[in-house]
């Protein structure tokens, strides 16, 4: 008896018109978008510009699509150059097929680029973006659901994947949904990777290896569970021994890169934090700076200082006004002291005379005085 499951879509594809919707591609595209928001607000709180991760997104998302697909064509080559197959289905990536390890390869490449050409350092926008590609994987993951591939061994578990296509070799039955179980495992990678940054303040790319190597674990044992035809080597698939050795790698450069570059990156982003208008290349113009300039010596005074120029004018003015109407005043005010000091000399001078002849009779008058 049947009690749960977790039924297929009937098929992967809706048409709004003419123009086809399918589920693959649209589960892609929300990844992508998620990755780049939450790595934007990961690359401000580290001290970066707004839009730099986007910016750079451009070049990594379009390396790692073509990355995954050649990986995929590589590894499965028989589904499109065997007898009886068109090798141009090896372009219809709509129709899924895209190898994480290639992606992640080629992707790595397209970013360093467009870090190369922001003058930024690649591991630390590795480090931010590092979450987001983990979010990303877990949204993709379901575009497996929508095409009705990659699951598990049969299973009559609860949580069963119902499959119903008989399409590519497929038999109907019920199976691990192990499209599902890497969806999860990569939410909770992400989730990993946020929680060991804060507490143990990861840089310069420790953080996108936290992320690698805690996804090759869980895809070792999710890959193991798959019945997809795959190449095997020493009776393992060939992805198993993939996730091995790069989740060896993964660990090796965290020791490595602890002892050698211990710590965070101080600066991200050279010039992140000016708030002058930007060039192309991110920095200041030459006007603008010879502006910045000029301004800090005339317009940026306060307006004490800035009224020194008005006032010392003011003071021009009047000492002008001064000069021009004041001449008459001062002329009569000196003509008024020579008259006042010729009156005060004639008058000293009648004084004298008459003195000098007032000093006998008032010895005179003196000596009568004692004779009577």
């Amino acid at each position: 008896m049947e009690l749960a499951y977790i039924p297929s879509p009937s098929h992967g594809v809706l048409h709004l018109g003419p123009i086809p919707l399918r589920g693959y591609a649209f589960c892609i595209i929300i990844g992508v978008f998620l990755a780049v928001w939450l790595g934007n607000k990961r690359w401000i709180a580290r001290g970066g510009r707004a839009g730099t991760v986007a910016d750079i997104a451009v070049w990594a998302v379009p390396f790692g699509l073509v990355g995954g697909r050649l990986y995929h064509v590589i590894t499965d080559y028989e589904l499109y150059f065997s007898e009886g197959r068109d090798w141009v289905d090896a372009f219809k990536i709509w129709q899924g097929g895209l190898g994480i390890w290639g992606a992640i390869a080629l992707g790595a490449l397209g970013a360093w680029i467009g870090c190369r050409r922001r003058g930024i350092p690649l591991p630390a926008w590795a480090d931010a973006v590092a979450p987001g590609i983990a979010f990303a994987q877990a949204c993709g993951r379901w575009g497996n659901w929508f095409n009705q591939e990659l699951y598990g061994k049969p299973t009559d578990l609860p949580w069963a994947l119902h499959i119903t296509s008989s399409t590519d070799g497929r038999v109907p039955g019920y199976y691990h949904p192990t499209f599902l179980y890497e969806s999860l495992w990569c939410v909770g990678v992400g989730f990993l990777v946020i929680w060991a940054d804060r507490r143990f303040k990861l840089g310069h790319g420790r953080a996108f290896a936290l992320y690698v190597a805690a996804y090759c674990v869980g895809r070792g044992w999710i890959e193991y569970m798959r019945v997809d035809d795959a190449h095997h080597i020493l009776g393992l698939r060939l992805n198993d021994w993939t996730a091995l050795v790069v989740f060896l790698l993964a660990v090796l450069y965290i020791v490595i890169s602890a002892r050698t570059r211990p710590g965070r990156e101080e600066i991200v982003e050279p010039h992140a934090g000016e708030d002058a208008p930007a060039g192309g290349d991110g920095t200041a113009s030459a006007e603008d700076a010879a502006g910045d300039k000029t301004g800090d010596k005339t317009g940026d005074k306060p307006e004490g200082e800035a009224g020194d120029g008005a006032e010392d004018g003011g003071k021009s003015e009047k000492a002008g006004e001064a000069g021009t109407d004041g001449d008459s005043v001062d002329l009569g005010k000196r003509t008024a002291a020579e008259s006042t000091e010729s009156s005060e000399t004639a008058r000293t001078e009648s004084e004298e005379e008459s003195g000098a002849g007032a000093e006998p009779v008032a010895r005179d008058e003196a000596g009568s005085a004692k004779k009577s």
